[in-house]
């Protein structure tokens, strides 16, 4: 399924879990460098524009659904999964799972001043 490699580090962690599209995605992407590219720069864009990381992966899940919509037809992998005429599919995990992969690194919090 997934694994660690240096172009992308190491994908899929423990505790993060993605449904069958999810994962047909993200493989598609493993394959396709120019599509991995694609939406690792829409993945900065999104997290400069975005004020908390969730908004960002909110953004990020509706345009994955339209590209799974839009890239099913084409892609043999994708087009097993039936996404033609499905009703819509959550994609939050992959959507959480991209930010965390590349997005920008988390600001550290300020440690808690103790009351006086």
């Amino acid at each position: 399924m997934f694994k660690c490699n240096a172009a992308l580090a190491c994908k899929n962690p423990p505790q993060m879990s993605l449904n069958r599209y999810e994962e047909a995605l993200f493989s598609y992407w493993e394959k396709n460098p120019d599509e991995r590219r694609h939406w690792q720069g829409k993945v900065t864009d999104a997290a400069r524009v975005a004020s908390q990381p969730g908004e960002t992966a909110r953004a990020l899940e509706r345009e994955l659904w339209e590209h799974f919509v839009e890239r099913s037809p084409h892609v043999p992998a994708l087009r097993e999964m039936g996404a033609v005429g499905l009703r819509r599919v959550s994609l939050l995990n992959l959507a959480e799972h991209i930010v965390r992969l590349w997005g920008p690194p988390p600001k550290p919090r300020k440690p808690a001043v103790p009351p006086h």
